[in-house]
């Protein structure tokens, strides 16, 4: 089971607005909007995506590394390792 399960509802949502905020932009795009109007609407977009991740990192950690740490071992590590690594990816992005 993945550790989003009790979320996917609200995911799933949150992706749906995230879709719709992305075919707007272009709809601007394609009419010719301002460019200051567009850089808003794409950092909302970004800041709805970022939203996901932040929430199913939670998910991760709380569901995935929790239970990896309670077995120990090679399989913490691991867990661990990949958190780290998407913590990083966030923190560039």
């Amino acid at each position: 089971m993945n550790g989003y399960a009790n979320n996917k509802d609200q995911l799933m949502a949150r992706l749906k607005r995230a879709e719709g905020q992305v075919r707007g932009i272009a709809r601007m795009v394609e009419e010719d909007t301002y460019c200051m109007d567009i850089l808003t609407q794409v950092s909302a977009a970004t800041k709805a995506l970022e939203a996901v991740a932040l929430s199913l990192l939670g998910d991760h950690l709380s569901h995935c590394v929790a239970e990896a740490s309670a077995q120990g071992g090679p399989v913490a590590e691991e867990k661990i390792r990949e958190a780290n690594e998407a913590i990083a990816r966030l923190v560039r992005s």
